[in-house]
C-alpha cells in the first residue's frame, strides 16, 4: 500500500499545486483541477475521483491551508482513516 500511498500523493500534489494559496474550501481547489470536480487519481487499484475525496474528507481537513503538502497531509491521512487506502 506505501506504493499506492505514494503515487497519489505525487498525483495530489501534481494537481493541487496550482491552486492560489492559501485555500479557504475545497471549493478553491476545483479550478487547480484538470478535470474539476470529476478529476480521476488512479494508483494500483484504488481510483478516487476529486468529487468523492471532497464527500467523504471534509472531517478530516482543517482549512485555511498556506501550502500543498500540508493539504496533501490531511487528505491522506483522511483517506487512510476512511480506509479508502
Amino acid at each position: 500500500m506505501a506504493d499506492v500511498e505514494a503515487e497519489l500523493r505525487q498525483q495530489f500534489i501534481d494537481a493541487f499545486s496550482g491552486a492560489d494559496f492559501p485555500v479557504s474550501s475545497q471549493m478553491d481547489l476545483v479550478p487547480a483541477l484538470p478535470n474539476g470536480p470529476g478529476t480521476k487519481f488512479e494508483a494500483g487499484d484504488v481510483t478516487l475521483t476529486a468529487m468523492e475525496m471532497a464527500a467523504k474528507l471534509g472531517n478530516h481537513q482543517e482549512f485555511p491551508y498556506n501550502d500543498v503538502e500540508s493539504l496533501v497531509d490531511d487528505v491522506i491521512e483522511g483517506l487512510k482513516a476512511e480506509g479508502m487506502i
